[in-house]
């Protein structure tokens, strides 16, 4: 097969594929970011627990429980992903954008909805919280935005590629 034919392939297949590219790269990025979040701040700076409104040993279970499903979240996307290699159809850009918007979308749910209206935890305790949830909330939002352009830039490479094509 020439060269030429092999791209061709292999961006027909990474179209056909797209959603799952995406998909698989919001569950690692889910996945990623909640594993930094409860190794970081959980375990090593002892910041806060998952679950905070009770006893220390529930919070080591809830610790336990959320680290659990960051696990099996990254470990789901691995799967995927190797599935994407098998079948010739991995799209980086697309795999990325949806890493970005899946660590975004978590980091902002939990600063809005798990910090603010919930109170399950803060970010910290006995000071000033405003910078931690404002530093926290923003690179959550950074990281949304930077997703989005990259999956709307490869639906714009996509676009232009049928257009060649006919």
């Amino acid at each position: 097969m020439k060269p030429i034919e092999s791209a061709r392939g292999n961006r027909k297949e990474r179209e056909k594929y797209a959603s799952r590219n995406l998909w698989t790269g919001i569950l690692f990025g889910l996945g990623l970011v909640a594993f930094i979040d409860e190794v970081v701040f959980h375990q090593l700076l002892h910041w806060h627990h998952f679950y905070d409104k009770s006893t220390k040993d529930i919070g080591l279970v809830s610790d336990g429980l959320f680290h659990a499903f960051s696990w099996f979240a990254t470990i789901a996307s691995s799967f995927m992903l190797a599935d994407l290699h098998g079948r010739h159809a991995f799209w980086l850009s697309q795999w990325l954008g949806g890493i970005l918007l899946g660590g975004g979308v978590f980091q902002l749910y939990d600063g809005i909805i798990q910090h603010k209206l919930m109170r399950l935890h803060q970010i910290r305790y006995n000071v000033d919280i405003r910078p931690y949830d404002w530093a926290w909330n923003v690179i959550a939002a950074l990281m949304i935005v930077a997703g989005l352009i990259l999956i709307l830039r490869t639906r714009h490479v996509r676009t232009h590629a049928e257009g060649a094509d006919s």
